[in-house]
């Protein structure tokens, strides 16, 4: 496989440039998530760094589909598995299948996460309110505390990368648990930080509006209307996320932990 390139590669031809490359060869990466939209092309560009992947999220067929997609284009190693993120005890087994299915893990990306609409505030039931706080919260942060404890015994350096929100920073009527969640994955992001370093450090990406499947059941000239108050006036593409989730990754963040990056083409409050 040649010299692969993704957005946000750092290159050049001096003496010594290759340092200041993104190069995941022998790394084993697990996202979460990673069956669709941002967290595809996460995988996929871990994959064409040279990466071995695992991708998960609660429907395998979905996954095993990505992987296949991904390893056509790469030629590398691509993993799928099922879990459930909102399940404790499903999350703790899984972290035992991914470092088993990779020898290990070096980077975790916590991509899953969903804001399911509902009609009033008051109208909110318990049950919906649980499945948000669990899939944006409870899940990734016991993921990220079992791997980086592995990561640790084994006396390795990871990184862990959470995906939060903007939503998290600036929260709104139609996504309250959502916006919770996801400014309580900001603070566990912090407080892992300190837990687990030197030896791993943990980050958040705070992505805005991106142009994922999702999107397709908007009302788009609405949305575009909207977007005019951006900075880049426009929703982001998946691709334009991978850039934040590499640096925080490799070995350019080394000094970077605890921190959240927003990716959200300038978004207003």
């Amino acid at each position: 496989m040649g010299e692969a390139t993704v957005p946000g590669t750092v290159t050049g031809s001096a003496p010594g440039a290759g340092e200041f490359r993104f190069d995941f060869t022998g790394k084993r990466v697990v996202i979460t998530g990673g069956s669709r939209g941002l967290g595809f092309e996460m995988a996929r560009a871990f994959s064409l760094l040279g990466a071995e992947v695992l991708i998960a999220s609660r429907r395998l067929e979905s996954c095993e589909d990505a992987a296949r997609r991904i390893t056509a284009e790469t030629g590398g190693a691509v993993h799928a598995r099922s879990v459930r993120v909102t399940d404790w005890d499903e999350v703790t087994a899984f972290a035992e299948v991914a470092w088993d299915v990779l020898g290990g893990v070096d980077v975790l990306v916590n991509n899953a996460g969903s804001s399911p609409l509902y009609d009033s505030i008051i109208g909110i039931e318990e049950a919906l309110f649980d499945k948000v706080l669990g899939l944006n919260l409870k899940g990734p942060f016991r993921l990220a505390a079992l791997l980086s404890e592995r990561m640790i015994d084994a006396g390795m350096e990871g990184s862990v990368v959470n995906i939060s929100s903007i939503a998290s920073l600036y929260p709104k009527p139609a996504t309250v648990p959502y916006s919770a969640a996801k400014a309580g994955l900001n603070a566990v992001t912090v407080a892992l930080a300190h837990a687990y370093g030197p030896h791993v450090r943990v980050n958040c990406v705070v992505p805005g509006t991106f142009l994922t499947d999702v999107s397709k059941h908007w009302d788009m000239g609405a949305f575009e209307q909207r977007a005019q108050s951006f900075a880049m006036k426009r929703g982001g593409d998946p691709k334009e996320i991978v850039g934040a989730v590499l640096y925080l990754s490799s070995s350019l963040a080394s000094y970077t932990t605890g921190t959240l990056i927003t990716v959200d083409g300038g978004a207003p409050a």
